[in-house]
């Protein structure tokens, strides 16, 4: 079975964050500089004490009409996170966020350090190349007849 530990592997690029003292504009000047969906949010410590999704920003500054440039990340984030390892079912997770309509989840070892970030769209782009690749070998097996 795939883990998340093999979609991280696999995966380009760092893990964005930002600070919970940030302002939102920041914080979004940030995501759409690197085209992402949510930023996780590190105290001094770099842990993590929550996320800032897009779902965040539209529902609670967009739609409660807060001003980005003076607002914090740390007033409008996602407190209660959640983590997955990298021993994780890739199955598992996406049963878990699709209940919990999730589309972001770190992954932490067992001494809880940061790894990463998968994505539903990480899930989505891991499956769709495995599915791929038995689609090629089944195409070649039939070829040889």
């Amino acid at each position: 079975m795939t883990t998340v530990g093999d979609i991280l592997s696999r995966k380009p690029g760092k893990t964005h964050w930002t600070w919970p003292f940030a302002t939102v504009l920041e914080a979004t000047k940030q995501m759409n500089d690197c085209r992402i969906g949510s930023l996780l949010v590190l105290d001094d410590a770099q842990s993590v004490v929550g996320i800032l999704t897009e779902r965040d920003l539209l529902t609670r500054v967009i739609a409660a009409e807060r001003d980005p440039g003076t607002t914090k990340v740390a007033e409008v984030m996602t407190r209660d996170v959640l983590y997955c390892t990298p021993d994780t079912q890739m199955e598992e997770l996406r049963t878990i966020m699709k209940e919990r309509r999730i589309r972001h989840v770190p992954v932490r070892n067992e001494n809880h350090k940061l790894m990463g970030l998968i994505s539903m769209g990480d899930l989505n782009a891991f499956e769709s190349e495995s599915l791929n690749f038995t689609l090629s070998a089944l195409h070649d097996y039939i070829a040889r007849g």
